[in-house]
């Protein structure tokens, strides 16, 4: 299966019935208002939005009437069942999660609780609920054992993520593919894993991430409150960045191709090529590049990490993406500079006052800019 431009994934989702973990978080947005426009019938399956602001009230989906939202959490299978039993989904994208390194530090217990007995519970649901045909679990790149070497890992590498957040999503690959295993392979349920890198773009706010944190000072100024001030934790980490589109549309195309042909079930790196895994401290220079707005006086602060009461964060970090090349034809649609950009136009449009309308139209502006490549 190979693919020419993603716009020809938008026929197959029309009419589906979709279920989406997590879909009030900034990927989960993106992605529910992709589906929506491709006219599939969504219900989405999250907790409140995890921060103020966010993408899914800034640009108008908990108002959407064609969204089926249902406010409830992973960890309560017996809600799980019964949205699964009243809405039948065919295709469900698992993206709820404690997503933080950091805060995975602070509360390991709620982040094994919600990344592992989460990801049990929406396999059980699926194992109990006969319409479902294709299934993704959305996981991480951090789920690889980092030796730091200068190769990219590879799907065949050992799991075994450092921290509570990358082990517990290292626990999640290993769940789901004993679910596979076990119950799934007889079923006609198709389940893949995808394993993405650092992901960017309008609409982040998530504390502890380098381009909301550049947002956050930019915003202070817009404020009226003095020089931004953008501090660099870790600047020279080296990390597989990438524009949100590039991960999302990868799910869309990997859950049509298993739902279509079993043989296409598996687990996949999404990253970016090696050109653009670039040091956290550049990221910041070419955001502020491309922001380049008069009167915006920028200070960037090389901080060492110490100084931040820091627990471990690798240093070295990129992924092979080969068997997603060879196996769809696939290749990364915009490069680092031009998902920076787009970052920043869609933060101007914010910023300038946008309204629903105007966040929407920005998204739908990107969405069909990316599909045309």
């Amino acid at each position: 299966m190979k693919i020419k431009k993603f716009k020809q994934l938008f026929p197959f989702f029309k009419g589906k019935r979709i279920l989406i973990t997590g879909n009030t978080g900034f990927k989960g947005s993106w992605l529910t208002h992709i589906l929506l426009s491709a006219g599939a019938e969504v219900t989405g399956y999250a907790l409140n939005p995890p921060t103020e602001p966010n993408l899914f009230t800034i640009a108008g989906l908990e108002y959407n009437s064609n969204l089926n939202q249902v406010t409830a959490d992973v960890r309560d299978l017996n809600k799980l069942l019964e949205v699964f039993k009243a809405t039948k989904p065919e295709i469900v994208f698992h993206l709820a999660a404690q997503p933080i390194v950091r805060d995975s530090f602070k509360d390991p217990v709620n982040t094994y609780d919600t990344n592992v007995m989460g990801t049990v519970n929406i396999c059980e649901a699926i194992r109990q609920t006969s319409s479902v045909q294709s299934f993704l679990n959305v996981t991480t790149d951090k789920v690889y054992k980092n030796v730091e070497w200068e190769y990219g890992y590879r799907e065949i590498d050992e799991l075994d993520g450092f921290d509570p957040y990358s082990n517990s999503k290292s626990c999640s690959e290993l769940i789901t593919h004993s679910y596979k295993n076990s119950f799934f392979q007889d079923s006609g349920v198709c389940v893949s894993t995808a394993r993405a890198g650092n992901v960017i773009g309008g609409g982040d706010f998530a504390n502890d991430r380098i381009i909301p944190d550049c947002v956050r000072a930019l915003q202070s100024v817009r404020n009226g409150e003095g020089k931004a001030v953008i501090s660099v934790r870790n600047p020279y980490s080296t990390r597989p960045y990438e524009h949100v589109l590039e991960p999302l549309f990868t799910y869309m195309l990997i859950v049509k191709a298993q739902y279509e042909d079993k043989k296409y079930s598996g687990c996949y790196n999404v990253g970016p090529d090696d050109i653009d895994c670039v040091e956290t401290g550049n990221l910041v220079s070419i955001f502020c590049d491309f922001w380049n707005e008069q009167g915006s006086e920028i200070i960037l602060s090389w901080e060492n990490k110490a100084q931040f009461d820091a627990p471990h964060e690798a240093n070295f970090l990129k992924l092979d993406c080969s068997k997603l090349k060879s196996t769809f034809g696939w290749k990364p649609v915009w490069h680092i500079r031009e998902a920076i950009r787009k970052t920043v136009e869609f933060t101007k449009v914010w910023l300038d006052g946008g309204d629903e309308i105007s966040i929407r139209t920005e998204m739908d502006r990107e969405i069909e800019e990316f599909q045309q490549m």
